[in-house]
């Protein structure tokens, strides 16, 4: 499938190639340790520029999705899902993905999922996937 992928600059490196070892990371203020998404060279809440990427669990819950039929590209496999997951670090600390390994019918708001990542060229694209029932959250 074509991938569009990010451009890697020094502010978003880690979240973006974090996946290379297995690992989600996220902009944290090292003042107030408010998690910041997407990557940024300041904090959002109190305004410090100390800011730096900090591993997270890479779990989370599903707080909105779409199933999409609509075949954009002539490679694009569908039905697939796009969603808002929650990481589950902080209240509002969320970004938009995809949700795989399951049936596009099974995602629900309130879905528990963990990082899986796709690798593209230098990029490790953070996707999710649901827990397996009864795994630790």
């Amino acid at each position: 499938m074509t991938q569009i992928l990010p451009e890697i600059t020094n502010i978003n490196a880690a979240f973006w190639q974090g996946g290379k070892n297995g690992e989600l990371f996220i902009s944290q203020c090292d003042d107030c340790e408010f998690f910041i998404h997407p990557p940024s060279a300041f904090c959002v809440k109190c305004h410090s520029r100390n800011v730096s990427a900090q591993a997270v669990s890479g779990d989370g819950t599903v707080s909105s999705f779409s199933v999409n039929f609509q075949k954009w590209l002539p490679e694009l496999e569908t039905p697939y899902v796009v969603a808002i997951v929650e990481l589950k670090e902080q209240e509002n600390l969320r970004f938009v993905t995809n949700i795989i390994g399951c049936d596009p019918n099974s995602v629900r708001i309130g879905t528990p999922v963990e990082v899986t990542f796709e690798n593209h060229e230098d990029v490790w694209l953070p996707l999710f996937r649901p827990k397996e029932f009864g795994a630790e959250t």
